[in-house]
């Protein structure tokens, strides 16, 4: 009985810790999808005009803007599905009421990226954004083609002279210049929880395994 006692304490530590891992995991899962939920009927809300003062804290609240585009614009690589691979136009923007922010107007193909898209003027209902996209593997943006790896507002925002705001367009009216709108959606946000909760799961009945093998090993080695 002693040759088998420390496989078994082993092995039910061992499985007790990996479960419960997975079960943290499907907490995170509902927790995740709580604020997902939570971000979404923020997204769908009623736009109202932009406010006089502006922070993170309000992102993705829906907004209406209207002004005018200055022809200035930045390109972050990108891409969709249906198109694959371009470029998000960012565009410096100037209000009517003479606020100079961000617009991300959406995407364009590759074949389109160089088309003129000179000053207009648009109406456009969108969210507030601060997209999270730099990470420490983001080259930094090749300023002489004008190619930016990801959407880095206080960067961008500095290379057009604007306020450190962003709209993401969802709806415009005007010229849209051949680039459609990519509204903010929760489909971008990372939600792997419950992969990772049948990972630990199936460790633990890996390690189970392993533990009954073990036992059985010690077994047939007394006979």
């Amino acid at each position: 009985m002693r040759r088998y006692l420390f496989p078994l304490i082993v092995g039910i530590l061992g499985c007790a810790i990996l479960i419960s891992l997975g079960l943290w995991q499907l907490d995170r899962l509902k927790w995740k999808q709580a604020m997902l939920d939570q971000i979404e009927s923020r997204i769908a809300s009623a736009p109202v005009p932009l406010p006089a003062a502006v922070d993170p804290g309000m992102k993705y609240m829906p907004v209406l803007v209207s002004g005018t585009t200055t022809g200035q614009e930045i390109d972050v690589l990108s891409g969709t599905k249906d198109s694959g691979g371009g470029y998000q136009v960012i565009s410096s923007f100037v209000t009517d009421d003479g606020r100079k922010i961000l617009l991300d107007r959406g995407f364009v193909d590759q074949d389109h990226r160089h088309d003129p898209r000179p000053a207009t003027r648009l109406e456009v209902a969108g969210n507030l954004h601060w997209p999270e996209e730099k990470g420490s593997a983001t080259p930094a943006p090749n300023l002489d083609q004008n190619i930016w790896f990801a959407r880095d507002v206080p960067a961008m925002a500095a290379k057009l002279g604007t306020e450190p705001v962003l709209v993401v367009a969802a709806e415009i009216r005007g010229d849209a210049q051949g680039v459609q709108p990519m509204p903010v959606a929760v489909q971008g946000i990372p939600n792997n929880h419950l992969s990772y909760a049948v990972q630990w799961f199936m460790i633990a009945a890996v390690w189970a395994g392993m533990t009954l093998a073990l036992i059985w090993r010690i077994r047939q080695r007394q006979f």
